[in-house]
């Protein structure tokens, strides 16, 4: 295992995310204990000892997966990340409840990283408001000793992140960014780096395979990569890329299955940055794959919770990415077959709840209807 150096710590360069846990018959609030504990297991008998999870990742049980997988170690011998749920506006005035209540359900005395989770445009007012007093209290348990250090994830513009960071940087000891070589231009990811880098601010990154999405590539994007370095998999392009940035300090991978974790944990044994031709090549191929106006979700399901209609939004939105890809409508058309009419993208009501609380700001409503018209479309 790679380590990093951060102040006086050595993280492992691959840390374990705890949002995409497996889960049972695909029902995300249900863990599967069992198997989590093992991928767990795994990555910490591998030498990964950072470990992230957060208040709402698969309704609570990610917290308590994580209790039962580590309570049988060292408390000193991994290091555990936990957040701030501000992407919900009704969290704000409940910072010291929630803190109790994450202390408890991870079984533990202190956390190692804490965020503030998704700074982002809907919630930064919030966040800099003295009235709830977020910082505040997170300041006193640093101070206390129950939380040693403080940092910060955002899925903000650049805009945004420079705000925050005029206003609460002296205090932000490190950046979580949704960061790959598709963000690197499609989410301005190259322009938060380099912020990030000039005020001496550690990048954590967060989506660096973009929720599967850059496991399996087009056919003519694997062999331009493969032509360059025969030996790596898609999934070893995706981290030697992050291995390339300069700033990246911790990568956290959302593993759920254990062929994942061996194969995460395998690469990550090496250091093998990208030269400037294979940096240029593996960018190119990023900016190429959402070209065609396919939405770039990340899956990570807070959409779902504040859909009126109970709609599968991230789910919806890969079928209408590989509708959009293929042209054609194959599998989307199987796929949403077999849903109730009242689950499919015709059905959403365009509220907009799912936006409120998207991190990207996603127009998923309108995508939906787009979807809609596209397979009524197919079915001349």
């Amino acid at each position: 295992m790679i380590y990093r150096d951060f102040q006086d710590l050595k993280l492992s360069g691959l840390g374990m995310g705890c949002m995409r846990l497996p889960v049972i018959d695909g029902h995300d609030s249900e863990v599967d204990f069992d198997e989590a504990e093992r991928i767990m297991d795994y990555a910490y008998e591998h030498g990964v000892n950072y470990f992230d999870t957060a208040y709402p990742y698969h309704g609570g049980n990610s917290e308590k997966a994580v209790r039962r997988a580590l309570s049988k170690y060292p408390r000193e011998s991994y290091y555990l990340a936990d957040k701030f749920p501000g992407y919900d506006l009704s969290y704000m005035p409940k910072v010291r409840e929630i803190f109790e209540e994450q202390l408890e359900r991870c079984g533990v005395d202190y956390f190692d990283f804490y965020l503030l989770h998704n700074v982002c445009e809907l919630n930064i007012d919030a966040y800099l408001d003295p009235q709830y007093g977020i910082l505040d209290y997170l300041l006193e348990q640093k101070k206390s000793g129950r939380i040693r250090h403080l940092g910060f994830s955002c899925h903000g513009a650049l805009p945004v992140l420079k705000r925050f960071l005029d206003a609460y940087g002296e205090h932000m000891e490190f950046c979580q960014i949704q960061f790959n070589y598709v963000d690197w231009s499609l989410q301005h990811a190259d322009e938060k780096v380099a912020l990030l880098n000039e005020r001496g601010i550690p990048v954590w990154v967060m989506e660096p395979v973009r929720g599967g999405r850059l496991v399996s590539l087009p056919e003519s994007a694997e062999a331009k990569l493969h032509a360059l370095r025969p030996e790596e998999s898609t999934v070893a392009w995706a981290f030697r890329f992050l291995q390339s940035v300069k700033g990246v300090t911790m990568v956290l991978s959302g593993m759920s299955t254990m062929d994942q974790v061996i194969d995460n944990t395998a690469i990550w044994a090496e250091d093998k940055p990208l030269n400037d031709e294979e940096f240029k090549a593996v960018t190119d191929v990023g900016h190429s794959l959402f070209a065609n106006g396919a939405l770039p979700c990340t899956s990570c399901h807070y959409c779902v919770s504040h859909c009126p209609m109970g709609l599968d939004i991230p789910h919806l939105i890969s079928l209408y990415n590989e509708f959009s890809y293929s042209g054609r409508g194959f599998i989307v058309s199987m796929n949403i077959g077999v849903l109730p009419e009242d689950k499919r993208p015709s059905a959403c009501i365009g509220c907009h709840s799912c936006v409120a609380v998207c991190p990207q700001q996603l127009p998923i409503p309108e995508t939906f209807a787009k979807f809609a018209e596209g397979l009524a479309r197919k079915k001349k």
